[in-house]
């Protein structure tokens, strides 16, 4: 009977991951799925709990990062996200403390503000983009 326990364990775990995708419980699966070997082997419940806990933490530590550069490595930037690390022309004077500035990227005016308060940037002048916030565009010189 404890063998069915741990297969429905791990079943509900795969059910999470494929829910999820955030990488996160089917290292549990793993685990569940040595306690339910235990189990059938008939080992003490204890030593099955122990297992699971043990072979979890195991495949976490070394299978996660492979499988998060993995995964991320396939990830293709979209969209706005595409624009960070762009190089853009600035067609208004950028000024945080006015909140006045504008960039021409990839052929679109997109409003902008200088990475630092401090850090003014004039028409003409080329900058990176660094990241992006709600509609702007965080620049720095070039």
């Amino acid at each position: 009977m404890t063998v069915m326990y741990w297969l429905v364990a791990a079943a509900v775990f795969v059910v999470i991951e494929i829910m999820t995708m955030g990488l996160t419980t089917i290292w549990f699966a793993g685990g569940a799925l040595v306690g339910a070997v235990m189990a059938a082997v008939s080992l003490p419940l204890w030593s099955q709990i122990i297992a699971f806990a043990v072979i979890s933490v195991i495949l976490l530590i070394l299978t996660r990062p492979w499988a998060l550069k993995y995964v991320n490595s396939r990830t293709i930037k979209t969209n706005v996200d595409s624009l960070i690390g762009q190089t853009g022309l600035v067609t208004q004077d950028i000024d945080n403390l006015n909140a006045k500035g504008q960039v021409k990227v990839r052929g679109q005016i997109w409003t902008a503000r200088s990475i630092s308060d401090e850090v003014k940037l004039h028409e003409g002048q080329k900058v990176s983009i660094e990241s992006i916030s709600g509609v702007k565009v965080i620049v720095k010189p070039m």
